[in-house]
């Protein structure tokens, strides 16, 4: 068993969080629930979670993707440190 990683938060992914928090109030037990997962997982070593790897991009722009419903969460694992990067929300009916 690996030992648990600390989660961390960029001002770029609470400035997000904020504006999705407003308008989605499920957001809050979604952004819990994804803390959860990293500090437990972050790798995906289980796969019970829709965690992948991105190709091609860079650290610190957020290697590793977790899917939670139409939220998405991307973040960065130093060591044993998790680095929370991103939060976004899918919209792939916006202009149908």
């Amino acid at each position: 068993m690996t030992p648990p990683f600390s989660l961390r938060t960029t001002p770029r992914f609470e400035r997000l969080a904020r504006a999705l928090r407003r308008g989605h109030p499920e957001f809050e037990t979604l952004q819990e629930r994804a803390g959860a997962v990293l500090t437990a997982d972050p790798y995906n070593h289980t796969r019970k979670h829709h965690i992948r790897k991105l190709e091609a991009v860079p650290p610190g722009e957020g290697q590793w993707r977790l899917s939670l419903g139409r939220f998405r969460f991307r973040y960065d694992i130093y060591g044993d440190e998790a680095v929370l990067q991103f939060c976004g929300l899918r919209r792939e009916d916006t202009y149908r």
